[in-house]
């Protein structure tokens, strides 16, 4: 990733699986020419379940084991962002 936002964490429950919308509070860095700048925090992330499938442009192999599932990174090109 060259600049954009790397979560590593989100908070709440806010996937619709009737419409496809998406929002969650989310916090982590922003990212920019490949190098941390600085940590952001209550944040809001949001799209379409749909267009986030589509715009996977990345799967690292750096999976976590979290309870029963296993999570890994996944770049994404494009989510809308709102947050001061």
């Amino acid at each position: 990733m060259g600049t954009g936002l790397l979560v590593t964490e989100l908070m709440g429950q806010g996937a619709n699986t009737i419409t496809g919308d998406y929002s969650r509070g989310a916090a982590g860095f922003w990212v920019e020419n490949g190098v941390i700048a600085y940590p952001v925090h209550e944040i809001t992330v949001a799209g379409r379940l749909q267009d986030m499938y589509r715009d996977i442009v990345g799967v690292a192999d750096d999976a976590l084991r979290r309870s029963s599932n296993k999570i890994g990174s996944i770049l994404i090109a494009g989510m809308t962002v709102a947050g001061s």
